[in-house]
C-alpha cells in the first residue's frame, strides 16, 4: 500500500498551506493511501498560547517559526523518514526534507514584486535566511521533484534559480467545489442583509492579508471609474484597516468601501459577492481566485498566479493590468451586465479543479518516484 507523510508547518481546515495539505490528507485517504504528518507540532515546536499580540510580535513569532521549522525542524524530519522508508514525503514549506517539494511562492519574486527589493531583503535577516535556504534547496539534491502550482512559478524558479536540479511538474492547487458553491436565493439574500447590503449594487470583493502586494489600494481608487460597484475588503490587521480607510476617504470612496476585518470563513462574503477583483503584484497561486470562481464569482484579476491559466476573458472574468483605470473599466463593465451566464461558467471552470482531480496527480508522481526507488 502507498505510504505518503506531508511535511508542512501546520495541517488544518481553511486556507493557506496548511489547508492545502488538509485536502490533499483527505483525498489521499479516500484512495486507500495511508497518510502521516509531520508538522511543527510533531516536531516538538511548542504551540504559542493564544493571546493579542502588536504586529511586531505576531512578525518575530513567524520568523522564528520559520527558522526553527528550517533547521531543527529538518533534522527531525530527517529522523522521522528514515524510520519509514517505504514512505514518499511531501514538503510543503520549510523543511528541508522529502523526496517531493511543493513550492507555495518564491521570496524573491514576492519582494520583487513590492518593489525596493534590495532594501527589502537586506533589512529582514529571515528574508536573507530564505532566499540562501531555497538555493540549497532548488540547486541541490534535496528533493527529487519540485512541483509548481502554475506554469508561471514554474519559469520564475528557472529565472531565479538558474539551474532547479530536480524536475518541475506544474500541478495547481485545487478547490472543494462542495463546500465553495453558489448560493441559492436565500443564502444570498440572508448573507448580503448580514453586510447591510439593501439594494442591488454590485459588490466587489477583495480576500487578503497583504493589502499592499495585493493591491487594495488600486481597488479602492478603481471604484471612481465604477460607480456602480461597492468593494468589499476581508481580511487584514486592525492598523492595517485604519490605513486604508484613510486611503479610501483620501480616493473620495470611503462610503463605498467596507472593512469586514479577518475571518476564517470567506463563504459568506463570497456569497453576498458579485466579482471577486485581485489586482495583485504577485501570487504563487491565489486559491481564493479558485474559491471564487466555485462560488460563481467572475474574476478581475492581473495576470499573477493561476489567474492567467483559468480566467478567460469575457468568459469567467478579465484579466487586467496593475492600475486603476484598467481595474475600474472591468469593474464598472461587469456592473452593468447581467452575470447569471458569468456565474454558470465561472462554476464550470472551477469544477474542472477539484480537489479528487489535483490529487490523483500528486499520486502519479508519488507512484513515478517509487518506480524510481525501485529501479535504483
Amino acid at each position: 500500500m502507498t505510504h505518503i507523510v506531508q511535511i508542512a508547518p501546520a495541517i488544518a481546515p481553511g486556507s493557506g498551506v496548511a489547508g492545502v495539505a488538509f485536502n490533499l490528507e483527505r483525498e489521499f485517504r479516500a484512495a486507500g493511501v495511508t497518510v502521516e504528518r509531520f508538522t511543527a507540532a510533531e516536531a516538538g515546536r511548542p504551540h504559542a498560547r493564544s493571546r493579542r499580540r502588536s504586529a511586531i510580535a505576531t512578525h518575530l513569532t513567524r520568523a522564528r517559526n520559520v527558522m526553527w521549522f528550517s533547521t531543527v525542524g529538518t533534522r527531525r524530519a530527517r529522523r522521522f523518514l528514515s524510520a519509514r522508508p517505504d514512505a514518499v514525503a511531501i514538503c510543503h514549506n520549510d523543511v528541508m526534507a522529502g523526496e517531493i517539494y511543493v513550492n507555495h511562492g518564491l521570496l524573491q519574486a514576492a519582494m520583487r514584486a513590492r518593489g525596493n527589493y534590495a532594501w527589502r531583503m537586506v533589512r529582514n535577516p529571515v528574508h536573507l535566511f530564505t532566499a540562501v535556504r531555497d538555493r540549497i534547496r532548488y540547486r541541490g539534491r534535496t528533493h527529487r521533484a519540485i512541483v509548481a502550482l502554475t506554469t508561471t512559478e514554474a519559469e520564475l524558479l528557472v529565472s531565479t534559480f538558474g539551474k532547479v536540479r530536480a524536475p518541475i511538474h506544474v500541478i495547481p492547487n485545487g478547490v472543494d467545489i462542495n463546500r465553495f458553491r453558489p448560493p441559492g436565493a436565500a443564502e444570498r439574500a440572508t448573507a448580503r442583509a448580514a453586510l447591510g447590503v439593501v439594494d442591488d449594487r454590485t459588490v466587489a470583493v477583495f480576500i487578503g492579508h497583504e493589502f499592499e502586494r495585493k493591491g487594495l489600494p488600486i481597488a479602492m481608487e478603481a471604484l471612481a471609474s465604477a460607480p456602480g460597484v461597492a468593494l468589499l475588503v476581508v481580511g487584514g490587521s486592525a492598523d492595517m484597516i485604519r490605513r486604508a480607510q484613510t486611503q479610501a476617504r483620501n480616493a473620495g470612496v470611503g462610503e463605498r468601501v467596507h472593512f469586514a476585518g479577518t475571518h476564517a470563513n470567506p463563504i459568506p462574503f463570497l456569497w453576498a459577492s458579485d466579482v471577486l477583483v485581485l489586482p495583485s503584484a504577485y501570487e504563487a497561486n491565489a486559491l481564493v481566485v479558485l474559491e471564487a470562481l466555485a462560488c460563481g464569482l467572475p474574476v478581475v484579476s492581473t495576470r499573477v498566479g493561476f489567474a492567467p491559466d483559468i480566467v478567460v476573458d469575457g468568459e469567467n472574468g478579465f484579466l487586467v493590468e496593475h492600475d486603476a483605470a484598467s481595474v475600474g473599466a472591468r469593474l464598472d463593465e461587469l456592473s452593468r451586465l447581467g452575470l447569471e451566464a458569468w456565474r454558470i461558467r465561472a462554476r464550470q471552470t472551477a469544477e474542472r479543479h477539484s480537489w479528487p482531480l489535483v490529487a490523483r496527480q500528486y499520486l502519479d508522481l508519488v507512484e513515478s518516484i517509487l518506480v524510481e526507488r525501485g529501479a535504483a
